[in-house]
């Protein structure tokens, strides 16, 4: 995706980036205080949040891993040098490279594995329930900052958050199948397995439970969330979690080894044959900043009118290893998940496909006409040329009740990406639930609240003429971030706050989601069989058959039924 802005919306960023620094600046208080984990000593400070100043511990720039540079770039992360004396804790350290996605310019470091720990209170009499988020970005952006993700509207709630990077894009999630070169893949995602153990091993540090640890992450963090529950490299580590607009089912979170390395390498000024030690050896001198800013422009036209939309991705690993984290398919490894166990709230938001608003926008004469681009990577993947145009007549049937239908409008268009995109996904996983973990409790949630102001990534990707509940809108009212105001706490979006941290917040506590702040409404955990029941999160609160439910007969219908779930 290429959100690039016209100059006079840059300028205007770049003041809100200032503002916001100079926000954050000023809540920063002197009082620091000092901890003792595993690993050494270290210094933190109190900040004041934005809404009330209440109080909280932040903990900044912890390094969990050794930094993965040089022999360990592309490959699994090692755990932490230990360290002598009082390391300084007190700021952030730098977000992992990538190319940004609005200002097209390269950002970050190589070495950026560190994570956050933010602590209402350091003592208390039980420890705190523990939330672990895992930022989205399509596996190619994303950054655990308080520039997206400040900690303010958790830290009025009993609990300690913690937020941390993981490598993207060709760096975290390139594969090669020489067993001689030890980078099967998935990188990025064993960072999350050792920012996983580093948390159980010392949050009681900070006041933390280790016996109650909650997981929550969106988009690509919702579908590494479903992959941690499915790992056995994680079991037991974490407790709980929340998958918000994801599911491993994803097409865009399975990836497969599409000669990615060679055409990466070759972009980059290659000359050689496409023999992978060879490719390797290029890739290991090429520049960081080189392969973030090429990774995802070696993708065809061709590959992202096929929904290929993201080149480097999680994989099916090619060989086991001892930190292996995907040894097949993700569909396969759903029945025997350690994470069926577990408590689950997965959901959505009402508009998901908006997230593809410009993409369709500018290439809308293929977009709006091609029935077949809309359908499913992994179902066309396995299909003949006269399966696809069929499945593509019963689209137009099933939707328009017109096999001869032409052309669509854009935001017909923009619904069904919602659903091949995100809901099918999400909806393959709550079936999951249901058969192989009819007796752990699966919430089933909708984001449903359009406000013209405070729905920030619809703002960005679409601009003030539409309205909707898009992908990633949801997040503005769990962090505060570098588009946010201070909201007044009649508005409706204030309110909207106060509901999602208080029922994220309740179920990290117990389990359960309900809670005062939805005390109008009552959010039940679904039952194995009868409608898909769901939590409708708009400026009314209501317990409803999921709106997008009646549509999944047809995509269910594209699928074997043993690859459905």
């Amino acid at each position: 995706m290429d959100f690039r802005m016209p100059v006079p919306d840059l300028v205007k960023m770049g003041i809100k980036l200032i503002t916001h620094k100079i926000i954050q600046y000023r809540l920063e208080t002197k009082e620091t205080r000092v901890i003792c984990t595993n690993y050494g000593q270290m210094k933190g400070v109190r900040r004041k949040t934005i809404y009330d100043e209440e109080l909280y511990y932040a903990f900044e720039g912890i390094p969990y891993a050794k930094p993965p540079v040089g022999d360990l770039r592309f490959r699994a992360p090692q755990p932490a040098k230990p360290w002598q004396g009082i390391r300084n804790c007190t700021y952030l350290r730098a977000k992992p490279i990538q190319k940004h996605m609005v200002l097209g310019i390269v950002e970050g470091s190589e070495d950026c594995l560190y994570l956050n720990v933010y602590a209402k209170t350091l003592k208390s009499e039980k420890p705190l329930p523990v939330m672990v988020w895992i930022y989205g970005g399509g596996f190619q952006c994303g950054e655990a900052t308080r520039d997206l993700y400040s900690p303010d509207y958790f830290m009025k709630h009993d609990v300690i958050l913690v937020t941390f990077n993981y490598r993207l894009g060709a760096l975290g999630f390139l594969s090669l199948a020489d067993r001689d070169l030890d980078v099967p893949g998935n990188a990025g995602l064993k960072d999350q397995v050792m920012a996983l153990r580093w948390i159980r091993d010392n949050i009681a540090q900070f006041n933390g439970d280790p016996n109650n640890i909650t997981v929550f992450g969106e988009s690509a963090g919702a579908s590494s969330i479903q992959i941690m529950m499915s790992t056995e490299k994680t079991r037991g580590l974490f407790h709980k979690g929340i998958q918000m607009s994801g599911s491993s089912l994803c097409g865009w979170a399975n990836q497969r080894n599409e000669n990615w390395a060679y055409r990466l390498a070759s972009r980059l000024g290659y000359k050689g044959s496409d023999n992978e030690k060879e490719v390797y050896r290029f890739l290991q001198r090429a520049s960081a900043s080189d392969l973030a800013m090429h990774g995802n422009a070696i993708l065809t036209l061709e590959d992202r009118r096929n929904l290929n939309i993201f080149a480097f991705a999680p994989v099916v690993e090619p060989y086991v290893t001892q930190d292996c984290v995907i040894p097949k398919p993700p569909v396969e490894m759903l029945a025997e998940a350690w994470g069926n166990d577990i408590p689950l709230i997965i959901g959505g938001t009402s508009f998901e496909g908006l997230f593809s608003y410009q993409s369709t926008v500018a290439d809308s004469d293929y977009m709006l006409s091609a029935f077949e681009a809309l359908l499913p990577m992994d179902v066309k993947r396995e299909a003949n040329p006269a399966q696809i145009k069929e499945m593509a007549r019963n689209l137009k049937i099933f939707y328009f009740g017109d096999a001869t239908r032409g052309r669509m409008d854009l935001f017909e268009c923009l619904q069904l990406l919602s659903l091949t995109h995100f809901w099918h996904g999400v909806h393959r996983t709550v079936s999951a639930r249901r058969s192989y973990a009819p007796t752990t409790p699966t919430y089933l949630y909708r984001f449903d609240f359009d406000s013209p102001s405070f729905n920030h990534f619809r703002l960005l990707t679409c601009g003030r003429h539409v309205r909707g509940a898009s992908h990633a809108d949801d997040l503005s009212y769990l962090f505060y971030n570098i588009s946010a105001t201070k909201l007044q706490k009649d508005s409706a979006e204030y309110a909207t706050i106060e509901r999602l941290t208080g029922m994220w917040t309740a179920f990290a506590a117990n389990g359960n989601p309900n809670c005062p702040q939805i005390a109008s409404a009552t959010w039940d955990a679904l039952d194995t069989v009868g409608p898909e029941m769901c939590f409708n999160i708009g400026n009314r609160l209501e317990f409803i058959e999921l709106p997008e439910s009646k549509q999944f007969k047809f995509w269910d219908s594209l699928y074997d039924e043993q690859k459905l779930f």
